[in-house]
């Protein structure tokens, strides 16, 4: 794919280029050198214009229900780096899969990356997975686990607060569903004590009896129409064009968050149904950045870029190790055990 003109001006100010060269590794060394030093000359730094870029972070690996990656997600040191790595790339906040406390261990590396994003001048958010629970079960688990973020993480008793990822002064919240049996007019009822209520962004269109009580939408890695081609040459591009022409054209006053992703491939997953997008020597990744430039611009901004994701190796959609030798695979350490996400 032919590389928009735009994209060193406007996409992502160059921050997003620099992620597709060290991330997916389409070039060579040699052209990943000269565009850095372009950046450079031009920028001296990454401008800070929109969309703001956030990469989906998996806080689950050292647990013996996942692979082994090589590295502990408890492990201060390893959160660090790859906060640190993360930046360099133009990466401003990790939103970090999580459960409530029904999952201790990624909750517990949540607050750890809190705490890294502290000393790092970094943001996370949470993306909350529904609880599984029937309708009245399923809804107070929600409120019970957005009352232990308020508590510990974004709310005025929260030690990290000032790290947690806000729109207009609200922090944000994703949401990616399950069962589809949460109340959510409930739940935001309950928030509206709140000192902050959160801004809720549900993947792709929430029902349509909650419209109103979702601030906006975020696109999330699939083919859409089409279905998975046994070959990985669906990459989304429908799915994409079909989400931001709805978001542009039918809501524009929710927050749309784009969708990046450099390929998916689920069979090191124990749940994995043999469901692959081919990276395309990283023009997956470069077609997914880019396309939303024919529906926003500097009129009409888009707010989020979320890269799905940093380190989900289990699906293939990992970035934090794309290799240049081997155009864009993953080097995931030790693929020994799969579970469940």
């Amino acid at each position: 794919m032919k590389r928009s003109p735009l994209l060193s001006k406007a996409l992502l100010s160059l921050s997003m280029l620099g992620i597709f060269l060290v991330g997916s590794g389409c070039t060579t060394p040699g052209m990943h050198h000269s565009l850095m030093q372009n950046r450079q000359a031009q920028y001296g730094q990454a401008p800070s214009l929109s969309p703001r870029l956030l990469a989906v972070y998996m806080p689950w690996f050292g647990d013996h229900t996942h692979i082994d990656v090589g590295y502990s997600s408890q492990d201060p040191a390893v959160l660090r780096k790859q906060i640190v790595q993360a930046k360099h790339m133009g990466i401003s906040a990790f939103v970090v899969d999580w459960y409530g406390e029904s999952n201790k261990y990624s909750d517990h590396n949540f607050a750890l990356m809190q705490e890294a994003a502290s000393e790092n001048h970094f943001q996370v958010a949470l993306l909350y997975n529904e609880a599984e629970d029937a309708d009245v079960q399923a809804t107070d688990a929600t409120i019970a686990a957005f009352d232990k973020a308020y508590r510990d993480y974004f709310g005025p008793s929260a030690k990290y607060r000032e790290t947690y990822l806000t729109f207009n002064g609200r922090p944000l919240i994703f949401v990616f569903p399950k069962s589809g049996h949460v109340d959510w007019n409930r739940v935001n009822e309950h928030c509206k004590s709140w000192d902050a209520a959160p801004l809720v962004i549900y993947k792709d269109q929430p029902p349509s009896q909650y419209t109103n009580d979702f601030a906006g939408s975020y696109a999330w890695v699939q083919p859409g129409p089409g279905g998975w081609a046994p070959d990985g040459s669906n990459w989304g591009e429908k799915y994409l064009k079909e989400f931001y022409e709805t978001m542009a054209d039918k809501h524009p006053d929710k927050i749309a968050v784009g969708g990046a992703w450099p390929g998916f491939d689920d069979s090191a997953a124990s749940w994995g149904l043999n469901r692959h997008i081919e990276s395309a020597c990283g023009k997956t990744f470069d077609a997914t950045l880019t396309l939303y430039q024919k529906y926003y611009d500097g009129s009409k901004p888009l707010p989020f870029m979320l890269i799905e994701t940093w380190n989900d190796y289990e699906e293939g959609t990992a970035i934090e190790r794309r290799s240049v030798a081997n155009c864009g695979s993953q080097t995931p350490g030790n693929a020994s055990q799969s579970g469940s996400r």
